[in-house]
């Protein structure tokens, strides 16, 4: 799934988002609204992630999304 899908669907992905990543609050959600670099931000301040492990896991989670 691209981020522009991601981005036009954030309302219905975000339950997927918490079940990955439990440590982003709502608030959180509703500030990402979908941007990809907002939420590597919040990956890498509420995990202690390097931007290279959030990156990848952010591509994983994305490719995660087009299974079925």
């Amino acid at each position: 799934m691209n981020w522009d899908s991601i981005k036009g669907n954030w309302k219905q992905i975000t339950g997927k988002v918490k079940q990955k990543w439990g440590k982003l609050t709502d608030n959180d959600l509703t500030v990402i609204a979908g941007k990809r670099d907002e939420l590597l931000g919040k990956l890498q301040e509420r995990y202690g992630y390097a931007k290279d492990r959030a990156e990848r896991e952010l591509d994983d989670f994305t490719r995660s999304l087009d299974q079925p």
